[in-house]
């Protein structure tokens, strides 16, 4: 029965109809961009450039994606991005949460000095051509490697991570571990990780999207074709398409494409790029959901 449930007054209802209201019209404005790229995607270019498309998708045509996936360097893009992507991930996590945890244990006296090495390096670099010297004299240009070692560790991801240790593993649970014969390995192996998958989600989420979406490493580092990244790959394809719509050229790698179809083009583009990332967060999302505020803790 609903006889114990206040009766909500007037001016009560009126408040949560219009913040009903505000609430669906904020997600409207969010998701309406990624949904007309997505119908922009395989509707007639023409039409979406005179405004005509704008809710549902007219004279349908999947040329954009058929002259996107017939292009072989795609597949060559998806190949080494997937690589990039999970083994870098892989590498940033087992740099990161190990250093995280030494420098979150408070009898760790040299914890503070290196920490400030760590700092120093998110306000302070070298610039890029000296950058580009040290990697050309390490022979990591034109490597996979370039992708990996340099990039192994962010300061901020770590800051994060050692924030997390420090303030929701007690020092009483390590010390109770170690009455039972546990070392700092066995602490943080079977203790430490399993209670941190809020925390490990997140980070590696970032990491993950990271290197997804990372073009300007391959830009400035790497010359042979057979090891660019996806996002390389889809801009060489985008700025080749830019040139047919302006009705310049008739030829390139990915030569070919018509006029009219440029915006399918363009916007399948985005969605061949992000489509990944967006089918992987729906499984980590209850730990993102978790997760997302640990930044906001100060330690």
């Amino acid at each position: 029965m609903n006889g114990n449930r206040p009766r909500l007054n007037g001016k009560e209802l009126a408040f949560k109809i219009t913040l009903g209201l505000l609430c669906t019209f904020i997600f409207l404005i969010i998701v309406y961009p990624l949904y007309f790229i997505v119908i922009a995607s395989f509707s007639d270019s023409t039409l979406v450039a005179t405004g005509k498309v704008w809710l549902f998708p007219k004279n349908i045509s999947f040329f954009g994606y058929q002259e996107i996936f017939k292009d072989m360097r795609i597949w060559t893009g998806y190949r080494n991005t997937v690589f990039y992507t999970l083994f870098g991930t892989l590498v940033n996590m087992l740099f990161t949460l190990p250093a995280a945890y030494v420098l979150s244990r408070r009898e760790f006296r040299a914890r503070k000095a290196i920490m400030f090495l760590f700092v120093v390096t998110m306000f302070f670099n070298g610039g890029l051509i000296p950058t580009y010297l040290l990697m050309k004299d390490l022979q990591l240009t034109n490597t996979i490697w370039v992708f990996i070692i340099p990039f192994c560790v962010n300061v901020f991801y770590l800051i994060i991570a050692r924030t997390f240790f420090e303030s929701s593993l007690p020092q009483e649970l390590y010390e109770a571990a170690v009455m039972d014969g546990c070392s700092h390995f066995t602490f943080f192996f079977k203790v430490a990780l399993p209670l941190s998958k809020a925390m490990i989600s997140v980070i590696g989420l970032y990491y993950l999207v990271g290197h997804w979406n990372d073009f300007f490493t391959a830009l400035i580092y790497i010359r042979n074709n057979n090891l660019q990244p996806l996002q390389i790959i889809l801009r060489d394809i985008l700025l080749s398409n830019q040139v047919f719509a302006g009705g310049a050229g008739t030829g390139g790698d990915a030569g070919g494409y018509a006029q009219r179809y440029a915006d399918q083009i363009k916007y399948g583009v985005i969605i061949v790029s992000t489509l990944p990332i967006l089918v992987i967060y729906p499984f980590i999302q209850k730990y993102f959901e978790k997760g997302v505020m640990i930044g906001s803790i100060k330690g």
